[in-house]
């Protein structure tokens, strides 16, 4: 804030008398000159000339003790009541500095060509939610305003691609895809067309990844976004997207992607950085080494107020670089009884060890995370870039240390002031996760926030992870795909198709290795015969979030599944990045049990064409549902994994109403559906009225359309040659339930305790291929609401 601004302001209203009865009025009228940013500096609008105008219009204006007595209160307020501006499009990458900041009103999402049974069916290839036109093969349907923040293919597999943003079709090729059949052997590089939207290092092909096609060029959509395969030749694909409560929150304005308009140049060079020094370079800073002839070290502890630790960097000696791989990292921030990091040094700075067999100056080139080996001064440099805010203090330690008096190891912490208020930051996680033998039919959990450091609900954003996923060279591990749940939705928000994907790669990378910004597989040999080293046989591979990180408000669970159906026993090993603060941004607030007829009559549930009660027996779409124990005895005991369970509810294709309760202190509010996915494309108009108005007066307000497209019944096509024409193989899981969000803006719940909630029935004609039904009724599912508040996290400095 300008203090000058406001001395002078305080000059000019010492010049007139006081009336105390216009202060209300007078502040009110001040406060629509300001704009507040997500740092929560005030912004003078015109300076005194604004301040000014008013007082020329007053008949009676403020005392200078007025302004003093007042002018605090004023500020708290609006602190208390701003919400920060959400980096959007391409300032998501330039403004990387907000990384740590809360995101209320956003959510990602990650769909993908998963098996819908919970297998590993053709690698996740081919599973199509519908069928248009011989080349409009349908993977990804979305209403709403968002963004693309990344695109996955395998090779050139699907291409021509269609990229239809608010119903205008953009064809996107790959080079390969002129001549599939021979792409391999005539291609080296390759590249998109066209080629403007998607430079390197935002765009990249398989020669660079090794197996995959992978965009982080952000891609807008005002009203919806469809992803379409030409050919459905091993087509498989994942894709994380971002919708938004309230655009009016966000950096910049969504408008319709138009890829004729080229990256902006600053965002390309920011990413040409990577593996470079990009933290700011004149701030304070602590250097030094260390000898390590403890099992425990304590580096350094600033004591500082609200600051960000920019940059972590520590030089290891080059010949002892392997020895000292495992050295646990620990960070504690603002005298917390457990440090937020915790993991072995290769782990954390993003490869399974430090191992280099073929003298690579980089292992990792990431844009936060790098490791390099500096032959000239014999050393290993590893470092940090991940912004990390703390409050009062940050101690930075060593463990497991096996003391030598005869080595040294050099740190060096950068840190800046931050003056985002301490309830909109986060801390920076990093924890890591041993699993030497997996349990046969569950995922494993990375990360679940639920209880961590004590506290039981956290708010903040995933943004990465880095794993090994075998010792002894078991590529078949990658199989297995990313499961992400937040804040208790049992459907996963994130739905991948293998962990090689997840690292960016495709086809196990080809054995190869590789390195980008935000993916990479840095460890491990092609081939078992050709290890030299037992640390040879170690693959390891990282993905980090910018851009696509996944906020949440309540918690988070990370899950992999080890191997294609969760039967692999090989070693895993990982390291789970993570902001979090421990209070919530997402309070639940209400429950509505449809077909529970007491809960219907509590909320006011009237749904005049609905269907009588249903009762369901069913599952979520969770891995398998069972496997076989001791497969090679003669009984072959079926383990079940996923047992069904019963829910109860309605269908409609009408109109449904409800009335619910919200925090009043609301910055939005989410809607979470349970519902039947049998029923195809479910499709409705959201309108939201005021829970405490009179209902003979209902003003009901237009908010958008709730759609989830596809069902439980998709259609398969992995055609054996790349050219082949599609097949129709119509599958329908034994998955029905899912949860299913819908976020409502916060100009039509703000200040409101209860809100009323009316959706209409869209009717979506689609097939399911040419020809061929749905053969589920296209109607409206409830079975369950839920309802969550976004809230200022009630988070103090202690």
């Amino acid at each position: 804030m300008n203090l000058t601004t406001f001395y002078h302001a305080k000059k000019c209203i010492c010049q007139y008398s006081t009336d105390m009865c216009q202060c209300k009025d007078i502040f009110l009228q001040i406060k629509s000159f300001y704009l507040w940013e997500s740092s929560f500096r005030v912004l003078f609008v015109y300076k005194q000339a604004i301040i000014l105008f008013f007082f020329r219009k007053m008949k009676k204006v403020l005392s200078c003790v007025c302004l003093y007595a007042l002018l605090p209160l004023f500020l708290q307020a609006q602190h208390a009541n701003s919400i920060p501006i959400v980096p959007a499009g391409e300032d998501a990458f330039l403004m990387w500095e907000k990384w740590p900041m809360q995101r209320l009103g956003v959510r990602t999402y990650m769909r993908s060509t998963y098996d819908r049974a919970g297998g590993n069916e053709h690698a996740d290839a081919g599973h199509f939610l519908f069928m248009n036109g011989e080349n409009e093969n349908i993977t990804l349907d979305v209403n709403g305003k968002g963004i693309l923040y990344f695109f996955r293919s395998n090779h050139w597999h699907g291409s021509p691609w269609h990229f239809i943003t608010d119903g205008q079709d953009h064809v996107i090729a790959e080079a390969g895809t002129a001549d599939p059949v021979n792409a391999r052997r005539d291609i080296k590089g390759g590249g998109f067309i066209p080629a403007t939207p998607f430079p390197r290092p935002l765009a990249w092909t398989w020669g660079d990844t090794k197996g995959a096609d992978l965009i982080w060029t952000p891609i807008l959509f005002e009203q919806s976004l469809r992803l379409a395969y030409s050919r459905t030749h091993y087509g498989t694909g994942y894709y994380i997207y971002q919708l938004f409560a309230d655009p009016r929150n966000l950096s910049r304005p969504i408008s319709s992607w138009n890829p004729q308009q080229a990256p902006d140049p600053a965002v390309v060079a920011l990413l040409d950085k990577s593996g470079t020094d990009i933290a700011p370079q004149h701030i304070p800073q602590q250097k030094g080494n260390v000898t390590l002839n403890r099992e425990k070290i304590l580096l350094t502890t600033i004591q500082r107020r609200n600051s960000t630790v920019r940059a972590f960097k520590l030089s290891l000696p080059l010949e002892k670089a392997t020895q000292l791989e495992r050295i646990r990292i620990r960070i504690t921030w603002d005298d917390a009884t457990e440090p937020s990091v915790d993991a072995p040094l290769c782990l954390f700075f993003g490869a399974g060890t430090l191992h280099n067999r073929d003298n690579r100056e980089y292992l990792v080139k990431g844009f936060p995370i790098n490791i390099r080996f500096d032959t000239l001064q014999h050393k290993v440099v590893l470092a940090c870039y991940y912004p990390m805010p703390f409050f009062k203090s940050a101690k930075f330690e060593l463990a497991g240390i096996t003391p030598d008096p005869h080595t040294q190891l050099g740190y060096e912490i950068r840190y800046a002031p931050d003056k985002t208020q301490p309830e909109w930051n986060a801390y920076f996680h990093a924890n890591y996760q041993d699993f030497p033998m997996p349990q046969p039919g569950k995922d494993l959990t990375l990360l679940d926030t639920r209880g961590a450091e004590g506290h039981a609900d956290w708010s903040g954003s995933f943004v990465g992870t880095s794993f090994v996923f075998t010792h002894k060279g078991e590529l078949g591990t990658l199989e297995g795909d990313p499961r992400f749940f937040f804040d208790d939705s049992q459907s996963p928000q994130a739905q991948g198709t293998g962990t090689e994907e997840w690292g960016g790669g495709g086809d196990y990378w080809g054995g190869e290795n590789m390195t980008l910004p935000f993916a990479g597989h840095p460890c491990g040999v092609a081939k078992k015969e050709q290890a030299k080293d037992p640390k040879d046989l170690l693959h390891s591979a990282y993905r980090f979030l910018l851009a696509d990180m996944m906020p949440f408000g309540r918690n988070a669970k990370i899950q992999l599944e080890h191997g294609g159906e969760n039967l692999s026993r090989e070693h895993y090993e990982s390291v789970t990045y993570w902001y979090g603060l421990p209070a919530p941004s997402l309070l639940k607030t209400d429950e509505l049990d449809v077909g529970n007829v007491a809960s219907e009559s509590s909320h006011e549930w009237y749904s005049p064409q609905s269907s009588p009660v249903e009762n369901i027996v069913s599952r979520y779409e969770l891995g398998i549902d069972s496997f076989v124990l001791g497969s090679t005895s003669p009984e072959k005991i079926k383990q079940e994994v996923y047992p069904a369970h019963k829910e109860d509810g309605r269908y409609t294709q009408g109109t449904s109403t409800f009335m619910v309760q919200l925090d009043p202190a609301n910055k939005g509010a989410l809607l979470r559906r349970t519902l039947d996915y049998s029923h195809p494309n479910q499709k409705a108009a959201v309108y939201i009225a005021d829970g405490n108005a009179d209902t003979t007066h209902l003003q009901w307000t237009y908010a958008g359309t709730w759609y989830l497209a596809g069902a439980n019944t998709t259609v398969f096509s992995n055609v054996p040659k790349e050219l082949d024409n599609r097949v129709h193989i119509v599958q329908t899981s034994n998955r029905r339930f899912r949860d299913d969000e819908w976020l409502v803006p916060p100009a039509l719940t703000k200040g409101r305790s209860r809100i009323r909630v009316r959706l209409v029935f869209v009717p979506v004609n689609q097939e399911l291929y040419p020809g061929y039904a749905f053969p589920g009724l296209n109607a409206w599912s409830e079975l369950r609401y839920t309802v969550y508040s976004y809230v200022t996290p009630a988070f103090k400095v202690k």
